[in-house]
């Protein structure tokens, strides 16, 4: 801390848990910018055809390194409590197991959702990722624990709906009910919403909403961040 002049919290958490080791010096709130450098926004058609996915199929994507904190079982589970197979829906569930993948493997054949959930166990390329998020209708973040998530800034980057769970700093930029879902980190919260996203058809509602939101995100407010704490330094 003594060398660092001024801070830049990236969640609210985060920011409140510095003033345990310092209240005195410039800090600001600002979100991480959006990761764009997965390229343009691909149509879910052409996604779907290079995934080989089937296109009647509706699909929630979990993306990224799978790390029990991240709450993959609560996700799993939440297929269980909802009929998800009737209305066509399906999980994909696309990053490397950096946890036990027997665990999770074992729930989807308890569960008796071998049909229903998509293992891309795997690291994914940069040139990959705009496919998966293409293909996808909601992108879902049960999280048990977090402080935030770059998952996030790239579903804002590819202009999809998201679930985040009630932790961290999740929900402090996914504004209820506006560009997604904020829910309790629980199986049955978790279907409830996602089954209503499908069923009531949200994806229009919120993907007007998300063009509008995005843009608090752009790297030009970063830059303006620090360079207002830079001025109070002066």
């Amino acid at each position: 801390m003594g060398g660092v002049d001024a801070f830049v919290g990236m969640s609210k958490s985060v920011l409140s848990e510095l003033n345990q080791f310092n209240t005195i010096k410039p800090r600001a709130f600002c979100p991480h910018p959006l990761y764009d450098n997965f390229g343009k926004k691909v149509k879910k058609e052409e996604a779907i055809k290079k995934l080989n996915l089937d296109s009647s199929q509706k699909y929630v994507l979990f993306f990224g390194l799978i790390r029990d904190y991240k709450g993959l079982d609560l996700l799993i589970e939440s297929f269980a409590k909802k009929d998800f197979a009737k209305e066509n829906i399906k999980l994909i569930v696309a990053g490397e197991f950096y946890s036990d993948q027997e665990k999770y493997t074992k729930l989807i054949k308890e569960l008796n959702l071998e049909d229903q959930v998509i293992l891309a166990n795997k690291f994914i390329p940069d040139p990959e990722v705009g496919l998966y998020f293409g293909a996808a209708d909601i992108i879902a973040q049960p999280y048990k624990t977090a402080t935030q998530s770059g998952v996030t800034q790239i579903g804002y980057h590819f202009e999809k709906p998201m679930l985040v769970t009630n932790v961290g700093g999740l929900a402090e930029i996914i504004p209820n009910e506006k560009v997604g879902y904020v829910v309790e980190p629980n199986p049955e919260a978790i279907a409830e919403k996602l089954f209503e996203f499908f069923t009531k058809d949200r994806a229009n509602d919120f993907n007007e909403n998300l063009l509008e939101e995005k843009k608090k995100y752009e790297w030009s407010t970063m830059t303006k961040t620090i360079l207002n704490l830079h001025q109070q330094l002066k």
